[in-house]
């Protein structure tokens, strides 16, 4: 194979409050063969994640920003089609960070094998991949939650905030979460065996909703969500309670500084810790995670949804989509 040629979605401008279709572009381009130590990837499944929002703004974070008229980037499953580094070998399956594009050239160095007849090939891209370690790690390492306390989780449907409900099932834990559609509801209670499923966007008030799902209060808080989420939590959390800060969805697309929770000052007397994380200063706790969570999905204690859109053209669309809850798990594009 000399050359392939590859569709890719680049960032065309910076988009200002929510993303739409403008701020992104599609593009052939030609790939040449692998030189030494490279990898030609034929992608199969690609990952859109919230935290991608960030990196779409010209500004300093714990990743660099998206260049414009650049391909995008992110986590991506697919198969070795030629292979220049004797550690890969064509056939093999492989996860890597050069996401929203057909194909991918790649150093051997950013690749990792995996095993799809563990589980199908998209689960390393979910509850197998970065947004299931980010569960795992978040809600034992630093929620450490014990047998019998509450677990409070915003966003409790999509793809970490699902497999933190079920993790905290798994130890004991009662379980109350949030989402913003009857179906989503209905499958937390359902599949996914949470105790309370609140539809935020039906009640009247979420700190009354909440005060009803945990009349013995909240010991731990995985904040995904943000904004009136956090406040009604800190609300409600007991003395010593921990809130896990994964994520706040709420405030991604703001276009001007947002509020505090007024509240905050509660986190003195109640002696609450409060801690932010990124799972990826957390490699060591891979082997386990996979060890676990694949435990887990065999058992049939740990259940997983994905919503999938087909096609490269439609990356865009499925990363917009979550920033109106357009999925429940985890949003992939098949490519």
């Amino acid at each position: 194979m000399t050359s392939v040629t590859s569709r890719e979605i680049h960032l065309r401008s910076r988009p200002h409050g929510i993303p739409t279709a403008e701020n992104f572009t599609l593009v052939s381009v030609e790939l040449p063969a692998p030189s030494d130590g490279q990898v030609l990837v034929r992608n199969r499944f690609l990952s859109v994640d919230p935290y991608m929002r960030g990196r779409m703004r010209d500004t300093r974070s714990y990743t660099p920003p998206f260049a414009l008229d650049e391909p995008l980037s992110g986590g991506a499953v697919g198969e070795v089609i030629t292979s220049a580094s004797d550690q890969f070998a064509p056939g093999d399956s492989v996860l890597h960070m050069l996401g929203w594009r057909e194909y991918a050239l790649v150093d051997s160095r950013g690749l990792t094998k995996v095993d799809p007849s563990l589980a199908p090939l998209q689960s390393y891209l979910g509850v197998l991949g970065m947004p299931g370690m980010t569960a795992y790690v978040g809600l034992l390492d630093i929620g450490k939650p014990q047998p019998g306390e509450t677990v409070f989780v915003s966003g409790a449907a999509g793809a970490v905030g699902s497999e933190v409900c079920q993790i905290a099932k798994i130890q004991g834990c009662r379980v109350v979460g949030t989402a913003g559609s009857p179906a989503k509801t209905r499958w937390l209670k359902e599949v996914a065996g949470v105790d309370v499923a609140i539809n935020y966007k039906e009640t009247r008030t979420l700190r009354r909703a909440l005060k009803q799902a945990c009349p013995e209060g909240i010991d731990v808080y995985f904040e995904n969500v943000g904004g009136a989420h956090l406040e009604a939590a800190l609300q409600y959390m007991n003395t010593y309670g921990r809130i896990v800060v994964c994520g706040m969805i709420s405030i991604y697309n703001a276009t001007s500084a947002q509020p505090g929770p007024s509240n905050l000052a509660l986190m003195i007397g109640r002696r609450l810790r409060m801690q932010g994380f990124i799972v990826s200063d957390h490699p060591e706790r891979r082997d386990d995670f996979l060890r676990d969570v694949s435990g887990w999905m065999r058992e049939g204690k740990l259940k997983w949804e994905e919503t999938t859109l087909e096609g490269i053209a439609r990356a865009p669309e499925a990363f917009i989509g979550l920033f109106h809850g357009d999925n429940l798990g985890k949003m992939l594009v098949k490519v």
